[in-house]
């Protein structure tokens, strides 16, 4: 069965400038968004929750404070 989904224009466009060739189907492109997101590694995954944590626990510090640090 098919669907139609709602997405904002900027996205279209950005969807757009991701297709391989001018007849690939939105479909395809997205499929191969969600088979590299689902092939992270295991590490990898473990990595991006412990700075997910790091974040919420306030352990990060933001880009501006670092520039202020090193000067820039």
């Amino acid at each position: 069965m098919e669907t139609t989904i709602q997405i904002s224009k900027d996205l279209l466009n950005k969807l757009a400038i991701m297709k391989m060739h001018k007849k690939e189907s939105y479909e395809s492109v997205i499929r191969d968004l969600i088979e590299d997101r689902m092939q992270f590694s295991k590490q990898t995954k473990r990595n991006i929750a412990k700075s997910e944590k790091e974040i919420i626990e306030g352990k990060t510090i933001s880009l501006e404070k670092v520039k202020k640090r090193i000067g820039i």
